[in-house]
């Protein structure tokens, strides 16, 4: 069937949002996973690179970054065979959360969830019905074949390091046949993987990268509809996509969608100001594509609100969208008895944008929380922070400093454990506040 130039441009807008956390995805799994030669490599498939020393603006390979919790970073090819994920006990808050292809997470391995002994979790791929070993505390089942996970494991300082460190030097992958001590079976062909391009996002060489991905995706079928579609446009998930096969007509549908899909997505954002129902298994997401879509662009593997809530502020209270801080200082003021309450701990880490990566400051400060030493708090309880470029001169405000950038900057609130309060809505994050 022959797609008229409407329903491509439609087919091209629905399927834009849809694959847009899996081209983000792609994004990501490109320099870690794939290409040796960048200094983010991981080390290829199959194996954790850890983070263990706390981030500073030097870093450039982790978006939104955090130093609650450092990072565990894998990703995993599950085509020949599951992985089996060990862990040890840990007497620490950490989560090891397993996301497929598009974003949606496959299961979480952690201290809420598993709690915190020591454990043997076989993860497998789509349609494996093999049997499962002794000693196998758990199951994850995985919907595509490639896997990520961004590991969480608390940090409570630099002096913290080593014990971290010795923590997640335990945390192992290690194939089924390994874990088993068998034979192993025959690897899967290795793939000539798309080299990444930022401006694919943007231009038809979208579908191209979609179309490849999509092999290691078997079709869903609550995504039976928007597969076909696709697939009646030509990108079915043989991986041989063909933009110039599309008529000029078709193709300049195609680009109408996609800027259709990114209009849809861009003002979805505006009004999106914290994580709640964003990140989740697919039982937790549903068919809330546009969703999906959101968390991958402002908050790419972010947790569950379960497990972390993330919100924040794009506009300051008067409009300003992105706040910026050369025009204005800012204030953010939690009232007596509203702190974030959080089961764990929280914290506010601001970034300038659009990198969204952490600010350079002459402190060294990233976040200030619940865990800052020599934070000022209000006679009632209440704590004021002072979100600016430049260092203020009354001491007090200084101690509750949160350095922002020279120019445009968003604050991500993160609280590990969010009490009812949070999950329910009846506890909201305060304005920011233009100061001057």
């Amino acid at each position: 069937m022959q797609l008229t130039p409407e329903e491509a441009r439609r087919t091209a807008a629905d399927a834009w949002i849809w694959g847009y956390p899996l081209l983000e995805n792609y994004r990501t799994m490109y320099p870690q996973a794939i290409d040796a030669d960048d200094p983010r490599y991981v080390g290829g498939f199959g194996c954790f690179r850890h983070y263990s020393e706390p981030f500073t603006a030097a870093n450039t390979d982790v978006v939104t970054p955090n130093n609650d919790t450092p990072y565990s970073w894998a990703w995993l090819d599950l085509r020949a065979e599951p992985v089996v994920v060990s862990v040890p006990a840990v007497d620490r808050y950490y989560v090891l959360p397993f996301h497929d292809l598009d974003t949606a997470y496959v299961g979480y391995i952690g201290a809420r969830t598993t709690g915190q002994g020591p454990g043997h979790y076989l993860l497998a791929g789509p349609g494996w019905s093999g049997t499962v070993p002794e000693g196998v505390t758990g199951v994850l089942r995985a919907d595509t074949f490639l896997v990520g996970v961004v590991g969480r494991t608390y940090l409570a300082g630099p002096e913290d390091v080593p014990a971290l460190r010795a923590i997640q030097e335990q945390y192992l992958l290690r194939p089924l046949s390994t874990y088993t001590d068998t034979a192993a079976p025959h690897p899967a062909d290795e793939p000539v993987w798309p080299v990444w391009r930022e401006e694919d996002l943007e231009n038809v060489e979208f579908f191209t990268l979609l179309d490849f991905l999509l092999q290691f995706f078997p079709a869903l079928e609550e995504d039976r509809g928007l597969r076909d579609r696709l697939a009646t446009l030509g990108v079915s998930g043989s991986g041989e996509f063909e933009p110039s096969a599309l008529s000029p007509e078709l193709r300049t549908a195609v680009e109408q969608g996609i800027a259709d899909g990114r209009a849809r997505l861009e003002e979805a954002e505006a009004t999106t100001t914290d994580s709640t129902r964003l990140f989740g298994t697919r039982a937790e997401l549903g068919a809330d594509h546009l969703g999906r879509s959101i968390a991958a662009s402002m908050g790419l593997y972010g947790l569950p609100s379960a497990e972390a809530w993330y919100g924040g502020w794009g506009a300051d209270d008067r409009g300003n969208h992105p706040p910026n801080a050369a025009d204005h200082d800012h204030v953010v003021h939690f009232p007596a008895g509203q702190l974030p309450p959080a089961r764990y701990f929280w914290s506010a880490t601001p970034y300038r944008l659009p990198e969204r990566l952490l600010v350079d400051n002459e402190l060294d400060r990233y976040s200030i929380g619940d865990r800052t030493p020599g934070l000022v708090y209000d006679d009632d309880g209440g704590l004021t922070l002072y979100v600016r470029k430049d260092r203020p001169a009354d001491p007090k405000q200084a101690s509750n400093w949160l350095p922002a950038p020279d120019g445009p900057f968003t604050v991500v609130v993160r609280m590990y454990g969010p009490e009812p309060s949070v999950l329910d809505g009846s506890w909201r994050l305060p304005p920011l506040t233009v100061a001057d």
